[in-house]
């Protein structure tokens, strides 16, 4: 089934790197102008750049997604570049390097940033846009949770997860009289910079953790986003998928 975007407006989070960068080429590949809002101003301008050179459409803007400030920038930025914003991918977090404290040990001031940016920046950046999603007659918001919100292990990082799903089935609630359709996906284990820096028998022991026998790939996970955020999803809101080749079926 091939999905097309041409004339759509995709703003995707923290899409200088790893499933974002996919993301926003993905969407680029098929159409859309994309704005790369990321906060590492070199990944973020190399992958503007990469879709650039191939024909596609994009900008980066510098954005620090727990930041009304900077969501409300990077939404205006898109709207006087491109006319509009008709989706939003809210996939940045912070997680790589993320520290591994317990819940009762850790710094509150600590806990809080963390909370900012992965639980509570999908709400940020949704405030942002929708106005603009309003005047172009609705949208499609989609936000990254992960396989981690089922787990007890992961602390912190597990609870922002579901919060985000708690997020997504209110804003769905919220929004579905503007025609603003509100998702999520929850990956699994899925190859990226860091999966694959694993050494293989550790590769190989998340692999048996999975009915199918491998890790996905990013380009999958983006698979999903596309049938989301397109017309075949038109229907569908306040929904988690997940995309973790059966890791809870067994």
């Amino acid at each position: 089934m091939t999905i097309h975007f041409e004339g759509k407006v995709a703003i995707v989070t923290g899409g200088g790197q790893g499933i974002g960068e996919t993301y926003a080429k993905s969407f680029a590949d098929q159409g859309a102008a994309v704005v790369i809002a990321e906060l590492n101003e070199e990944n973020g301008q190399r992958v503007a750049n990469e879709i650039c050179e191939v024909g596609g459409k994009a900008i980066f803007v510098k954005t620090d997604v727990s930041s009304e400030a900077d969501a409300l920038t990077a939404s205006k930025v898109a709207k006087e570049t491109f006319g509009g914003i008709d989706i939003l991918i809210n996939n940045a977090a912070i997680y790589q390097g993320m520290r591994d404290d317990t819940l009762r040990d850790v710094d509150m001031d600590y806990y809080y940033t963390i909370m900012k940016v992965n639980m509570h920046s999908p709400l940020i950046m949704t405030r942002a846009v929708v106005p603009y999603m309003e005047e172009r007659g609705g949208g499609s918001i989609i936000n990254q949770s992960s396989t981690a919100a089922w787990k007890a292990q992961g602390g912190y990082y597990g609870i922002a997860k579901l919060g985000v799903q708690g997020l997504t089935m209110c804003l769905a609630g919220e929004l579905g009289s503007s025609n603003i359709r509100v998702n999520s996906i929850a990956p699994g284990y899925i190859e990226t910079n860091m999966t694959n820096s694993l050494p293989e028998d550790q590769k190989e022991a998340l692999a048996s953790q999975i009915p199918m026998g491998r890790l996905g790939t990013a380009n999958e996970v983006a698979d999903t986003v596309l049938f989301l955020a397109g017309d075949s999803g038109s229907y569908i809101t306040g929904q988690t998928l997940h995309v973790y080749g059966g890791m809870y079926t067994v």
